[in-house]
């Protein structure tokens, strides 16, 4: 696994920047399901996109939304370990984001939050999210590939289409700063740390895009 340090500090958006356009695979298998089935329960964790929630809504499906990166940033979960370290208190994170009935959801919309939540919250969210799925249920994940930087674009998708995206960049100001910055790559992970985070589920697919992005499909 492949580190990029440094992080992101919470604070308000940047305004709406041009969007960019994608075919994805991954959406394009979630796409069948729910064309195929009525009265899915979804769930959104990446950034906030009302065009998400007009979608899925406006095609007979339940919608959930929870920008669990930014959720990451509240400095309240910033705590000191017995070392003085500081370090993130990841039971304080789950007990107030991601509280829904186990077996909740038939989609789960991951986005690219593994690659740019801090470390130790991206096994025990994965986990979490294990838990809220149906078994049978789909998570949609986007990996970076080890070309990407780690000041590689961080963005809001927005489903468009059985396989389209539009893809706008996320900005944050930094607070006692003017500018408004992308939230930094964290790490990139291999096939195998990949495997590894989803190992509870019962199957993954991987799909090779060309932006240096790896979509990644699991059944739960």
């Amino acid at each position: 696994m492949k580190f990029f340090w440094g992080s992101s500090k919470r604070a308000e958006e940047s305004a709406p920047k041009q969007k960019l356009s994608r075919r994805s695979s991954g959406v394009g298998e979630i796409s069948r399901v729910l064309n195929s089935q009525e009265g899915l329960c979804v769930l959104d964790v990446g950034a906030t996109s009302a065009n998400n929630i007009r979608y899925f809504t406006d095609n007979g499906h339940k919608n959930y939304s929870e920008d669990l990166l930014r959720a990451s940033l509240d400095p309240a979960l910033r705590t000191l370990d017995s070392a003085g370290k500081a370090t993130i208190d990841s039971k304080k994170f789950l007990e107030e984001n991601l509280v829904y009935p186990n077996a909740h959801f038939d989609i789960v919309l991951c986005w690219n939050l593994p690659d740019y939540m801090e470390e130790s919250l991206v096994k025990p969210t994965i986990d979490r999210l294990w838990s809220v799925m149906k078994p049978g249920g789909l998570l949609l994940a986007f990996f970076h590939t080890r070309d990407a930087g780690p000041d590689s674009t961080c963005y809001r998708y927005h489903v468009t289409g059985t396989d389209m995206l539009d893809m706008q960049e996320i900005r944050f100001a930094v607070p006692g700063q003017a500018e408004k910055r992308s939230p930094r790559l964290q790490r990139v992970f291999n096939n195998r740390h990949i495997e590894n985070l989803f190992r509870d589920f019962a199957s993954i697919k991987f799909f090779l895009a060309r932006d240096n992005i790896r979509e990644v499909l699991v059944v739960r």
